[in-house]
């Protein structure tokens, strides 16, 4: 049971008579507080971790069964080449430099800096473009096809389940892009930011192990 209440600086005394009406009926007033936080206060961001933790478990099983196999066959990679390191490495290397603008872009988020989301957001749009670009260019130079023999089949699932959460989240970033350009925004929308943000950090620290299973797994 409340029993009384201050009213914030910027009540006029209508809104304070209010309030303390409110107070005396045992009701709390909540209109001045926040419709959303960051962060752990944000249930958007509860289920972000929740996503990251479940589709991380289904990245670990994956490296798990590589190495299952591997540990199985004679040869390693079977009847091919390992895959080539040009366009795997140079897209390591834009996954990497991409954690500095994603980070200004979830900082401008949390401070509700529209100009600095717009900045940073699009070049975070054209940084996940290219680094599409360049992973198509990296699936031809895996040098076998995901037929052909158990390292094939198990190479190209680690590739295609990492490209589907990549071309998901530069989606999303592509959409939410516009949407600060064109659209009235609603206060949700800087968390929908920062989640993004969180996401993409999952993308890039996921590739990591992958890149090392793939790229350089095969050549120990």
């Amino acid at each position: 049971m409340i029993t009384s209440a201050l009213p914030p600086p910027t009540m006029d005394r209508r809104d304070a008579a209010e309030a303390d009406a409110l107070a005396r009926d045992g009701v709390l007033d909540v209109r001045d507080l926040p419709s959303f936080g960051f962060s752990h206060r944000s249930l958007m961001w509860w289920g972000t971790v929740g996503l990251m933790l479940i589709e991380g478990t289904a990245f670990a099983l994956a490296v798990v069964m590589y190495f299952y196999l591997r540990s199985l066959a004679n040869r390693w990679p079977m009847s091919t080449p390992p895959p080539d390191l040009l366009w795997g490495t140079l897209n390591t290397a834009l996954f990497l430099l991409s954690a500095w603008p994603n980070q200004l872009a979830k900082h401008a988020g949390e401070k509700l800096d529209r100009a600095g989301v717009r900045l940073w957001l699009t070049v975070m749009l054209a940084l996940a473009v290219l680094i599409l670009i360049v992973r198509a260019f990296e699936l031809t130079a895996l040098n076998v096809r995901w037929d052909s023999d158990a390292y094939g089949s198990i190479v190209w699932m680690l590739m295609v389940l990492h490209t589907v959460h990549l071309v998901t989240d530069a989606w999303d970033t592509g959409v939410l892009d516009v949407l600060f350009f064109t659209g009235p925004l609603e206060g949700k929308r800087y968390v929908d930011i920062s989640e993004n943000a969180l996401y993409w950090d999952f993308v890039v620290l996921s590739w990591i192990p992958i890149y090392a299973v793939i790229y350089l797994a095969p050549r120990g």
